[in-house]
């Protein structure tokens, strides 16, 4: 065990995670069976909320992250052998919102009290346990009838899960524990329905103010986890109004920044930027989103026109000179310190569309596990950045951990006589000796991007730099430059600033759990360099020049 790199990891812990881990671990509370509450009148209306992906194939057979497997015998809830995440998806319910026939959903819910007894099993973890919580009260809103026998699990399993709160994780876990509860404190009536409910509530105002950044952002700094916080958000908003409880103040503040920053952090195609663990597919599209937000609260998200985007709170910075291009720029910390899971090396990573199209892209997130792919997807390797010596500028490893990180110095983002310009700075090869700084210029100015990265320090290093092109383009080499088509009558070329060849290697691109797409990435590298150094790439946007 490497106990420098795990010091470094754990020193970021809050007390109450390192505590709740051991009281988690040892502790597991018994069941407990009592019959369940009342159900409380609906007051007022329940809007129609998101539809989720079809999963649910046939009787039984079942799609998540691009696998399909079945759920045949009771065992198959929890078969070894299949990805926990997966295994996860299938106890959400996930398929109770996606507009299927209601006859083998109502068979699915009473089997599934059958077949997973109270504490047993992936389905009695607290996430799942959660996210399943809302979905059967969703369902139940809609207009369908839970069984007796579903009704008093459903009340077994919120007993459970307010004894199983996820304090050793926080982030977006807790704040799922906290929603649920708030359903079920809602849906049920009397005491303990009410005790429910005030804890829920409790850990949503300590939540809410911590998650969502000044911008708008969620603090995990995924666009992924922002939009399922997002819809999170929503259902609850939804949920107060159908049941005549006031919406507080901050919800309604918080929803419409959080409405703006998705808009701004989406690509032309109508889609999310893929920064630290985000992949498409697994929340809700933006202008769903946008349209849940104007059916539950009447404000509208709108294009401002803007050309340039600052979130400085979040530290994603994006230029948007045309309707149908733009360029998005990660420059922050890389999450919470005492929850970096989610985080990648993607500091000074950028991401770009032109003529509608996505044209250098993000490796994306393709799985939880840890190993080739799940580092790929994390490391320096699989983003558009410098790399020093072959190492990641924050030390990831494992699925989910990350021991010294790399901070943001500076970042600042400025619209000057028709030119976008974006300076940033991070820390992360400070660790290795010369007192290491990367600086990164980009400059966008009519049809050339010009992407400057300055290494300061002293010393030789290897160094290298990569950018990620998306899989369906054509790419070719001619006379030392990259010739990248985007679509008719438009292409790229990619030259070098330093001087340093230009080559095209085989990357890895995961827009979706599941997906390892090859693509072609522009690379160059450097051994034995110099310090300090100048380098980068030039885009040279032609437009029906090769017609």
């Amino acid at each position: 065990m490497n106990l420098f790199r795990l010091f470094n990891t754990v020193k970021y812990l809050r007390p109450v995670q390192v505590y709740s881990r051991v009281w988690f671990r040892l502790y597991r509370p018994i069941p407990d069976l009592r019959a369940a509450p009342g159900l409380r009148v609906v007051a007022g209306s329940w809007e129609v909320p998101l539809e989720k992906p079809e999963s649910l194939l046939s009787l039984w057979r079942f799609r998540f992250l691009n696998e399909e497997h079945e759920c045949v015998f009771p065992g198959d809830w929890n078969r070894e052998g299949l990805n926990k995440l997966w295994l996860y998806n299938l106890h959400y319910f996930d398929c109770l919102s996606a507009g299927g026939r209601r006859e083998p959903l109502v068979e699915m819910v009473d089997r599934w009290v059958v077949d997973n007894p109270p504490g047993y099993g992936n389905g009695w973890e607290p996430y799942p346990l959660s996210l399943r919580i809302v979905n059967w009260i969703k369902w139940s809103l809609a207009g369908n009838v839970l069984s007796g026998e579903a009704l008093q699990s459903l009340a077994i399993q919120v007993r459970y899960l307010r004894k199983r709160l996820e304090y050793h994780l926080l982030g977006n876990h807790l704040f799922a524990n906290g929603k649920a509860l708030v359903f079920a404190g809602l849906f049920f009536v009397g005491a303990e329905a009410d005790a429910w409910l005030e804890k829920g509530l409790s850990i949503l105002r300590h939540e809410i103010p911590e998650q969502v950044l000044a911008d708008g952002g969620h603090f995990e700094r995924s666009p992924m986890y922002h939009s399922i916080i997002f819809e999170d958000m929503l259902d609850l908003i939804n949920l107060c109004r159908a049941y005549g409880r006031e919406v507080p103040d901050l919800w309604i503040t918080v929803i419409g920044k959080m409405g703006r920053w998705l808009q701004v952090m989406s690509h032309p195609d109508g889609d999310i930027a893929l920064f630290n663990d985000a992949a498409l597919g697994i929340a809700a599209k933006p202008e769903k989103l946008f349209d849940y937000l104007e059916r539950v609260t009447g404000e509208v998200v709108e294009n401002d026109g803007g050309r340039c985007f600052a979130l400085a709170s979040s530290g994603y910075y994006v230029m948007a000179p045309g309707s149908g291009d733009r360029l998005l720029v990660d420059c922050g910390e890389i999450g919470p310190d005492y929850l970096p899971g989610h985080a990648h090396c993607d500091t000074l990573s950028f991401e770009l569309s032109l003529a509608w199209r996505r044209v250098v892209v993000d490796s994306g997130c393709g799985i939880y596990v840890d190993g080739r792919e799940r580092q790929y997807n994390r490391g320096n390797i699989g983003h558009n950045t410098v790399t020093v010596d072959g190492l990641n500028q924050s030390e990831i490893w494992g699925a989910h951990r990350c021991a010294r990180r790399a901070r943001p110095v500076s970042a600042e983002l400025m619209d000057e006589g028709g030119c976008l310009e974006f300076k940033g700075s991070h820390d992360g090869y400070r660790r290795l000796s010369g007192d290491l700084l990367h600086n990164r210029e980009i400059v966008w100015s009519d049809d050339l991007i010009t992407v400057c990265d300055v290494i300061e320090g002293a010393g030789c290093h290897t160094l290298s730099g990569r950018l990620h092109l998306h899989p369906e383009l054509s790419v070719f080499v001619k006379d030392g430059q990259v010739i990248v088509t985007v679509a008719d009558g438009c292409k790229v070329v990619i030259e070098t600033l330093s001087g340093l060849d230009l080559q095209v290697e085989k990357g890895w691109y995961s827009p979706e759990f599941g997906k390892f797409i090859e693509c072609p990435v522009v690379t160059w590298s450097g051994h034995d360099l110099q310090l300090p150094f100048i380098g980068g790439f030039k885009l040279l946007v032609k437009v029906e020049l090769f017609s």
